[in-house]
């Protein structure tokens, strides 16, 4: 049960998990996208003379390199859901190897089973309730570095609120039983995000783009992002689990044989 064990699996659960976003987010997502795309482009043929020769500059930049549409939403998608599964899959394996054993009675199924709860929560979920995500057509280019900056932070935060919420249950456990120690930790980090989320600016940059369309988009997004995060926690914990009784069958026959 070394980390290296538990990275080697992490790294498997997490390109598996990219592979189903990607079909997710391409079956759901895309055409909001497509669509979002064709607002814009109609949008762009009511610019002035002045805004064209702006756009044709800042694409003309040295650097910038024009991706089609279809490898944006086939190669480009795969590329990017696969690279991000694998390496948030590596991170939730480190995390769970981590704190296996070390909260209260939970197995090591159990508790790799919570750190990958914990990480959706803490890393998709509570940002996308501040921040959620916007398609083409939708925020002012000139804010964009403004707004990601904006949701790092909170991802910063809900990441080191949510770390502290475990040790915090984790010492409660002398005191209280799991449940109630659970209740108050997630307490306390509900407490720590919500605080966040209000002292944080916040974006309202939609404008007349149409409200269904938006919708759709942001469930399409949350649905890519649970689906990435649930395939890690089942693949992960099913990896452990087996990895588990593995060690603890090769540990009860070197006890029986070191008896005998």
């Amino acid at each position: 049960m070394t980390p290296a064990a538990f990275l080697v699996r992490g790294l498997v659960a997490g390109l598996l998990a990219g592979l189903v976003a990607f079909g997710v987010a391409f079956a759901l997502g895309e055409p909001h996208v497509d669509h979002a795309i064709g607002l814009e482009e109609a949008a762009a043929e009511h610019l002035t003379p002045e805004e064209v020769a702006a756009e044709e500059a800042a694409a003309a930049e040295p650097g910038m390199v024009e991706i089609s549409r279809e490898n944006q939403k086939s190669f480009g998608l795969l590329t990017g859901t696969a690279a991000v599964g694998t390496a948030l899959g590596g991170l939730t394996a480190l995390a769970a190897a981590a704190v296996v054993g070390r909260l209260g009675r939970l197995s090591a199924r159990g508790s790799t089973l919570l750190v990958a709860g914990i990480g959706f929560v803490a890393v998709a979920l509570v940002p996308f309730v501040k921040y959620p995500a916007t398609p083409p057509a939708v925020g002012d280019p000139e804010t964009i570095s403004d707004r990601t900056a904006e949701y790092f932070a909170l991802v910063l935060i809900s990441v080191l609120a949510a770390i502290g919420a475990v040790v915090v249950g984790r010492r409660l456990l002398g005191r209280f039983d799991g449940v109630d120690a659970g209740l108050i930790a997630a307490g306390g980090f509900v407490a720590v995000v919500s605080a966040a989320g209000l002292l944080l600016p916040s974006v309202n940059e939609v404008g007349a783009f149409p409200a269904d369309l938006l919708w759709q988009f942001r469930r399409s997004s949350i649905l890519t992002l649970a689906s990435l995060w649930a395939t890690i926690a089942v693949i992960l914990t099913v990896l452990v689990g087996r990895l588990h009784d593995a060690v603890t069958a090769d540990a009860q026959r070197r006890a029986l044989a070191a008896g005998l």
